[in-house]
């Protein structure tokens, strides 16, 4: 039986924060998810995430930064969120002892997780996943902000939408590919930053989040 959208809480230096965990009986693995800047745990994305990992036999678990705990618009500084990262990793393993672990997160919340992995490995963390992994600003293109990725050792799966504007194929595909063999890149065919898709695609973004969610499982697997 699953259990869906149990509530715990994360303790980090900025105070208690709040985290869903949804888990098949006997999950394959974890994923340890983190929100993007402007939107937290709950908005429909995360949840469509962690509904369908269940439904493929595995858990998910969401989590706050502490600058969205409080209602606040500003971004937490990397140090805080690297804290606060750390502490949910380790909420996981203690939830879900012997259950594999993959972090990541949904754009600044996966950026922030590889920040965290760079600086020292996540105990227990077998891989990276990212939900839209902004290399850039809009209308700003650069790398900068993927420097830190090759101080990963840990596989890491980047999963993109296609026209994405925080992320210009022209500059991810030889950033991800410059990291070697254990960095995938797996595109979504007309998917924008939020994996939307246009009905001229013959798509929808419900599909899409599905397919995000059998590419995760799938790739996990491999680990």
């Amino acid at each position: 039986m699953a259990a869906a959208d149990t509530p715990l809480t994360i303790d980090t230096s900025k105070g208690p924060v709040s985290a869903l965990l949804d888990a098949a009986s006997t999950p394959s693995f974890v994923y340890v998810l983190a929100h993007g800047a402007g939107a937290g745990m709950r908005h429909a994305f995360m949840q469509a995430i962690a509904t369908g990992l269940v439904a493929r036999g595995a858990a998910c678990l969401r989590y706050q930064f502490p600058y969205m705990e409080a209602g606040k618009n500003r971004v937490d500084s990397p140090d805080v969120a690297v804290e606060t990262v750390n502490q949910a990793v380790a909420r996981a393993a203690a939830r879900l002892p012997g259950v594999p672990i993959i972090a990541g997160g949904k754009s600044f919340g996966g950026r922030m997780t590889s920040e965290a992995q760079s600086r020292a490995p996540l105990p227990g963390v077998l891989g990276l996943a990212f939900l839209g992994y902004p290399l850039h600003p809009p209308g700003k293109p650069g790398t900068t902000r993927a420097e830190h990725l090759s101080l990963v050792k840990i596989p890491m799966l980047f999963m993109q939408g296609s026209r994405d504007e925080f992320a210009k194929l022209e500059l991810l595909e030889p950033t991800v590919g410059a990291l070697g063999p254990s960095a995938t890149l797996v595109l979504t065919p007309d998917g924008d930053h939020s994996f939307n898709v246009r009905k001229s695609s013959g798509s929808t973004t419900a599909q899409a989040v599905q397919g995000l969610c059998d590419t995760l499982v799938t790739w996990s697997s491999r680990l």
